[in-house]
């Protein structure tokens, strides 16, 4: 059967693919050689595109290959996913060792335009920096009673799953594909890592719906990965025990995984959480995360599967009045002591920060202090805590500082990896994502997945191109504007200078100063009449700042030296302390309150001024939001600076109303 372009329901925004960014290559005389699936793919699109802007497609030279304005040709001598590209002699050609490169090459095209089709330029090599860039769905096959169809999920429902049962809607998982391809994902994880009993059913009875998902994904060259618990050997199998070591045990998760790979030949592995927050894991039986992880990595082995194991396991009981424990340093006291101990095709798959994608954390120890253990990092598109994308705020200078950050100053964090993951933000609505806007953030991750040296603003110019191909430069500009310093304005109204959460407790929207402050989950502030923070030093604190290295240790033992961002994660410090921005603590509070509102004010306004120069409803959706970000905001405003008014009793130097 030929390969087709998914055709999408109606309704349904066509994010950064719309028709129009086809234009360059479907007006062309295009040359394809080489066989394959993923070659298919390329023709398909070729197809498609030349149908729709009067080019055309040919699988065997007609009259040489010059006769050709793009030419894609599979040859030896290149990775699997890499490709070069060129242009001589009025023909740009695409080049690589099999589908999977011409694939992404042909996406380089595209994002290229018209300026791939200008000069000459000789073929550069393209390759991906990461060889894994995943996304973990936190859906649920039926709908959980707190968390709903998808766990943390501002976007709708599941792509994937309704009321129990597979959705079927597969033109739309296909076209959700290609979207994943095009910004050089290559792994999904379709279902949560708190695996609950009817998703645990995916690996064994209703494998058949995760093999049906995968067929949709392997079209765009698309592993598909499982999220499994680690109990199954006791839910699924009936054996009194799931003890890692027990030879029964390992036994069942070789014959299960055995059926798997029967039915998903190219499966990808298994995705596990143990351990952490009521999840099983191999404590319960004396047993390290290494005998865990290394047992599923034993099953994957004989296939070429892989374990992407969580490192997000700390004591979510906690005494509130017990400040020596400190949940930053969990997932360093845990794993560190195992570095050396996992097999090879086990990963430990770590937060980017130490608790839990807040809007400012610092990196991770973890990642610079493992050098035997293969890493994958892991970020949150879905934004959880930046605004359940209800407000603007594109991450992609945030996960820059983290992919550019070097932990022995010497290697960048993009470089340690083995693989980036990525939370999804993706569901049913019409936008894919809820706000439209928040499409920047899906298709940076991967962007910055292939390559996590670029400049983000050069991939957010990329995005909007191809989201609003041959937009005026007003609209382009306007775009940019409102997203570029996003991130920034949400940090400037929500909890100051990394001290974090200070959100309503459950759904995690909108602000509540202590919220979680006298509860187990270890996410506290310490705010008091005299000061705010949390004394992470070695010197007086819990030591957290220890867990790095030298370079990094030495910055963040002191308020001296330590950044003013990371000012309340690392020291509890009192109102009058002077930042080394020169403001006072409690003064930088007010200030910067005031200024994340006016931000979002002039947002709002730059938003408004683009009305006519796109489409309406996209236009009127992205209004809509930002009436309800401004309210939020204001909210933030007054309740935190209130209450750092109401404990320090300073007032504002700038006479500005304080509740």
């Amino acid at each position: 059967m030929p390969f087709t372009v998914p055709a999408l329901p109606e309704g349904v925004d066509p994010a950064w693919l719309p028709p129009s960014a086809f234009r360059a290559v479907g007006s062309r005389r295009t040359l394809i050689q080489g066989s394959g699936p993923l070659v298919e793919t390329v023709h398909g699109e070729a197809e498609w595109a030349c149908a729709r802007f009067g080019g055309g497609v040919d699988r065997a030279p007609g009259s040489g290959a010059s006769a050709y304005d793009l030419v894609f040709r599979a040859e030896g001598g290149f990775r699997d996913e890499e490709f070069a590209c060129g242009r001589s002699g009025g023909t740009t050609v695409v080049t690589a060792s099999g589908g999977r490169g011409l694939l992404y090459g042909l996406f380089h095209v595209v994002r290229l335009g018209e300026d791939a089709f200008r000069g000459e330029r000789p073929a550069e090599i393209h390759r991906p920096a990461v060889a894994l860039r995943m996304l973990d769905h936190w859906d649920n096959v039926a709908v959980h009673p707190v968390m709903g169809q998808v766990e943390r999920g501002y976007a709708g429902g599941s792509l994937f799953w309704v009321d129990g049962r597979a959705r079927e809607q597969w033109e739309r998982v296909r076209a959700y594909a290609r979207l994943l391809a095009a910004c050089g994902i290559n792994a999904v994880a379709v279902n949560n890592v708190n695996v609950h009993e009817t998703e645990a059913h995916l690996l064994t009875d209703r494998i058949g719906d995760v093999a049906a998902l995968a067929e949709q994904f392997r079209g765009y060259g698309i592993r598909t990965h499982l999220s499994v618990t680690f109990a199954a050997p006791v839910v699924l199998g009936g054996l009194a025990t799931a003890d890692p070591l027990d030879a029964g045990v390992r036994g069942w998760w070789a014959e299960a995984t055995a059926r798997v790979y029967e039915s998903v030949p190219d499966f990808g592995g298994y995705v596990v959480k143990a351990d952490s927050e009521g999840q099983p894991g191999p404590f319960a039986y004396g047993r390290s995360h290494a005998d865990g992880a290394n047992m599923l990595a034993a099953a994957l082995e004989p296939y070429g599967g892989t374990v992407h194991w969580r490192a997000f396991v700390y004591d979510h009981r906690q005494d509130w009045r017990d400040r020596s424990t400190d949940r930053a340093r969990a997932a360093y006291d845990h794993f560190a002591p195992l570095d050396g101990g996992f097999a090879a095709n086990a990963v430990l798959q770590v937060k980017h920060g130490p608790m839990d994608f807040q809007v400012r954390e610092p990196v991770s120890p973890v990642i610079g202090a493992m050098p035997r253990t293969r890493l994958a990092v892991e970020f949150q598109a879905t934004q959880e805590y930046t605004g359940q994308q209800r407000h603007v705020c594109w991450l992609g200078p945030m996960w820059s500082e983290v992919l550019r950050f070097r932990p022995d100053a010497e290697t960048a964090v993009g470089a340690l990896a083995d693989g980036l993951v990525a939370v999804s933000n993706a569901g049913d609505d019409p936008y894919w994502t809820g706000h439209p806007l928040a499409q920047a953030n899906l298709y940076t991750f991967g962007r910055l997945a292939w390559d996590p040296g670029a400049g983000p603003g050069d991939v957010l110019r990329e995005w909007i191109g191809l989201t609003h191909p041959d937009a005026p430069e007003r609209l382009v500009d306007g775009v940019h504007a409102v997203l570029d310093g996003s991130w920034r304005t949400y940090e400037k109204y929500t909890a100051p200078l990394g001290v974090g959460f200070m959100v309503q407790p459950g759904h995690h929207y909108g602000p509540s100063v202590d919220g979680y402050e006298y509860s187990p989950w270890g996410t506290y502030h310490f705010a008091d009449r005299d000061g705010v923070g949390v004394d992470r030093s070695a010197a007086t604190g819990t030591g957290y700042a220890a867990q790095y290295a030298k370079v990094w240790a030495e910055v963040y033992e002191s308020p001296d030296t330590c950044p003013d961002e990371l000012a309340l994660f690392f020291h509890h410090l009192p109102y009058g302390h002077v930042l080394r921005g020169g403001s006072t603590l409690i003064q930088h509070i007010y200030d910067t309150r005031f200024e994340g509102v006016a931000e979002v004010e002039a947002a709002r306004e730059v938003w408004g001024s683009l009305a006519g120069l796109m489409e309406p409803a996209r236009h009127a959706r992205v209004a809509e939001l930002y009436e309800e970000q401004l309210r939020s905001a204001r909210e933030w405003r007054d309740q935190v600076n209130s209450y750092f008014f109401r404990k320090s009793g300073v007032p504002d130097a700038r006479g500005r109303r304080i509740y």
